[in-house]
């Protein structure tokens, strides 16, 4: 894999340039299951701070989830209002922050098209993102098309709404690299600057490891706790985390790296100091994992209580979540349909 071009990619976001207007930001999730403590360390409690500065949009990509998905199709639709319901659990208000249904803004399939026209089948194959995405689901030969053209599609969804900022974890910064080659090359065709190149925005805390302690939270591998998880399931899911296999005794040195106990408290215990007091105190020996455990269930009981409280009041007024759906998919609509009207009068599509 290649380095990635670093003039593409930024630690935290810019501020607003009130004269130049909002800094737009496109961010989203797929569908295919509620959302977990991973995804709230990656994007959701960022994304709650930037709907204060910025012009977000927060897409629901169930299009993209069914490029993987197509024999199980109900999933992918069920869990639209789940992810939904999580966005404005944790604080997302739709007022700020516009949140779509990719599916229904049909600009962004046109857009999809003109594109994969700027790019070729080699180009798509070497993305690095999408090479680890075909081996980690063992498609080998048998690609879905549509998941091979992801990069178009996302650089549909990135340019449609001008973004310039784009959350991303590491791994997907291939993804916004192809994304700029599409643009600058439309740009060249339309001899002017009609699209935005976007920059990679990773955040501080990337990936957070699974409960089990392999590399990354997955809903495939079970090893997640929800942000809906009940009080039980918390419990349940805190007694099985991974620490550290060396630490057979209480007296014991432990060791941290590895140690997912402690990457959870680093991302979310609010006492920080104390944390560190504990820390020391488990490298040197003393300290026993269920005294740690017993720190974190407290945290994560806390901290996600309020949220799953919130989750099943919204879930009760199903209603007004596709209300809200609605209105905001509309109103992306409108700046999509604007953008693809533009892509279309610079390739001479427009006729009447």
């Amino acid at each position: 894999m290649s380095l990635p071009d670093q003039s593409q990619v930024i630690a935290s976001a810019p501020a607003a340039t009130a004269a130049k207007g909002p800094t737009v930001i496109l961010t989203g999730d797929r569908p295919t299951g509620p959302l977990h403590l991973g995804h709230f360390v990656g994007s959701l409690r960022n994304r709650v701070a930037y709907q204060h500065d910025y012009k977000q949009f927060i897409m629901l990509a169930d299009a993209q989830a069914l490029t993987d998905n197509m024999d199980d199709t109900n999933k992918v639709h069920r869990n639209v209002v789940e992810v939904a319901l999580d966005y404005l659990a944790v604080g997302i208000d739709p007022a700020k922050s516009t949140i779509l249904i990719q599916s229904q803004i049909p600009e962004l399939a046109e857009l999809t098209f003109y594109y994969l026209n700027m790019v070729t089948v080699a180009r798509l194959q070497r993305n690095p993102t999408v090479k680890t995405e075909i081996a980690l689901r063992g498609f080998e030969r048998d690609i879905p098309a549509g998941f091979l053209t992801y990069p178009a599609s996302q650089a549909a969804d990135i340019s449609a709404f001008k973004a310039s900022l784009v959350p991303v974890g590491e791994d997907q910064i291939p993804m916004i690299e192809q994304t700029n080659e599409i643009v600058r090359r439309f740009n060249r065709i339309a001899n002017r600057d009609i699209l935005v190149e976007c920059k990679a925005l990773v955040p501080e805390i990337g990936r957070l490891p699974g409960t089990d302690g392999k590399a990354k939270m997955s809903k495939s591998l079970g090893n997640t706790i929800n942000l809906g998880a009940t009080a039980a399931e918390i419990t349940a899911a805190v007694k099985k985390v991974y620490t550290d296999p060396l630490h057979l005794r209480v007296e014991d040195p432990g060791h941290l790296e590895g140690n997912v106990a402690f990457t959870y408290l680093d991302a979310f215990d609010p006492e920080q100091d104390k944390l560190a007091e504990m820390k020391a105190h488990y490298v040197r020996g003393g300290l026993g994992d269920s005294i740690v455990k017993k720190r974190l269930e407290l945290v994560l009981q806390e901290m996600l209580a309020p949220i799953r409280a919130r989750r099943e009041e919204l879930a009760k007024d199903h209603g007004y979540i596709m209300q809200m759906l609605k209105e905001g998919t509309m109103r992306a609509r409108e700046v999509a349909s604007q953008t693809a009207d533009e892509v279309k009068a610079a390739l001479g599509l427009r006729y009447f």
